[in-house]
């Protein structure tokens, strides 16, 4: 896949003001209030700026946080880690590995079989659902 590499302008006049804030300037959603944290329906969850497969539902978990939650991603490839120092914790960030996009953290406090909580941003992802659900 190709490595999408937009100027800030260019993504400004993409998202929303909260896609913007959430996705290029790696914010977070108040819990319980962004799109998926509940959700149950069958598909792909996608990059909302590149539209990259992230994770998929079979993988997603109620973890009480009000984020969407996965223990895994699609491919170990499809997401990047990267050191969080910010709010005095440190803490490992996600980013789309297509387009660098803020996605949530991680954590190892998630069920089996990784035993990991990639604690997503709603507002980062778009849900495509199976066609035969």
């Amino acid at each position: 896949m190709t490595k999408i590499d937009k100027s800030d302008e260019e993504w400004r006049a993409q998202l929303t003001p909260e896609q913007y804030h959430v996705t290029r300037q790696a914010g977070t959603e108040s819990a319980f209030t962004g799109p998926y944290w509940d959700s149950k329906e069958n598909g792909s969850y996608k990059c909302l700026c590149c539209n990259s497969p992230l994770f998929r539902s079979e993988t997603k978990f109620d973890s009480g946080t009000g984020w969407p939650s996965f223990y895994q991603p699609v491919t170990q490839d499809a997401v990047k880690e990267r050191k969080d120092n910010s709010l005095l914790a440190r803490r490992t960030e996600i980013v789309c590995a297509n387009c660098h996009a803020h996605l949530g953290h991680v954590f190892d406090d998630g069920p089996q079989p990784t035993g990991l909580r990639y604690c997503m941003n709603g507002t980062a992802l778009i849900l495509e659902e199976d066609e035969d659900a």
